[in-house]
């Protein structure tokens, strides 16, 4: 891709929206057309249909515009915004074939709003492949945060992890120890906190990284955002992984690979980064400070099993993980 391209899919966006927005008028034509009796006449039902059908083949053509060059991260997006819309569109349909046509149900009220948010949505495509890839990792950081307040909020000194769950018979009761902390799981859990802290702070550099030096100028850049993208897409189910393994009764089996799972993406994204343009000599030090404290933490959670689980741990060893 030239950077020309990169400059035309900019100038597309206006384009973009006033196709968005046709699509919006027709929803708006189709739910009035069928808010009362009497229901429009065959003809007008045709028109009807012909100018939907038009309205949602322009709205897929924008997708189906964009070239691959302009980023893998960029044209999910625009994918997402298009499928919305066309998904949107059909429920829309599928409300009115379905309802009575004696007033505007909430049902058809409803719909029909859905297409008109959806399409309004377009204005909030990224510009280019660095502004997509800003925003994958801004989504992805929000979901890491709150996972890791979540397991802090949890691991609070004399906090209940299942606190919130009534007793139930089915469930049993309360007092089962499986659903508490041991002191050893407390110690475990502490360097597995260690990690996914790891994980918020590796996506909060990346993101500033690509915020302040990231481009979408060349193939090459594209690319390197693209990458950074899909291996940051990893990190949040790796910690939602290691986090759902903490919670009692504890398998330390299951911790150990979870934290090496999310250890390894972690420095994968490092590594990623570092060999970016994202990543200038001024950028250095925290990439190895980030791979230094994943390092450390990750060897803190194998110590620990060692000593603490010495069976469990030599069953792991003896598979190499």
């Amino acid at each position: 891709m030239e950077p020309r391209n990169r400059q035309g899919w900019k100038r597309e966006i206006f384009k973009i929206s006033q196709t968005f927005q046709v699509t919006s008028q027709e929803a708006t034509k189709l739910s009035l057309a069928f808010s009362r009796p009497p229901l429009p006449s065959a003809e007008d039902c045709q028109k009807l249909s012909e100018d939907v059908q038009n309205a949602i083949l322009a709205v897929a053509t924008v997708y189906y515009w964009l070239p691959k060059g302009q980023g893998t991260t960029l044209r999910k997006m625009v994918r997402d915004a298009t499928t919305e819309v066309v998904e949107g569109m059909i429920q829309l349909t599928d409300t009115i074939l379905n309802a009575p046509v004696e007033s505007l149900s909430q049902e058809q009220l409803i719909s029909t709003g859905g297409v008109w948010e959806a399409c309004e949505q377009v204005s909030n495509l990224p510009r280019d492949n660095q502004a997509a890839v800003v925003s994958t990792l801004a989504a992805c950081l929000g979901v890491v945060k709150d996972a890791v307040e979540e397991m802090e909020h949890a691991l609070v000194e004399g906090q209940d992890p299942y606190g919130d769950i009534m007793e139930d018979e089915e469930l049993g009761f309360r007092g089962n120890r499986d659903t508490y902390w041991s002191e050893a799981d407390r110690q475990l859990l502490s360097s597995c906190m260690g990690l996914m802290k790891a994980s918020k702070a590796c996506l909060k550099k990346v993101l500033a990284a690509v915020k302040a030096h990231g481009k979408a100028d060349s193939p090459e850049q594209i690319a390197q955002l693209d990458d950074l993208a899909d291996i940051a897409n990893e990190i949040s189910p790796s910690v939602d992984e290691l986090a759902l393994s903490m919670y009692p009764p504890v398998n330390p089996l299951a911790v150990r690979l979870n934290a090496a799972k999310l250890a390894s993406v972690l420095k994968k994204v490092l590594e990623i980064a570092k060999t970016s343009h994202v990543c200038p000599a001024s950028e250095e030090g925290w990439v190895q400070f980030l791979t230094g404290a994943v390092d450390h933490n990750m060897n803190k959670v194998k110590n620990f099993l060692a000593s603490a689980f010495p069976v469990n741990f030599a069953v792991l060893q003896l598979h190499g993980k």
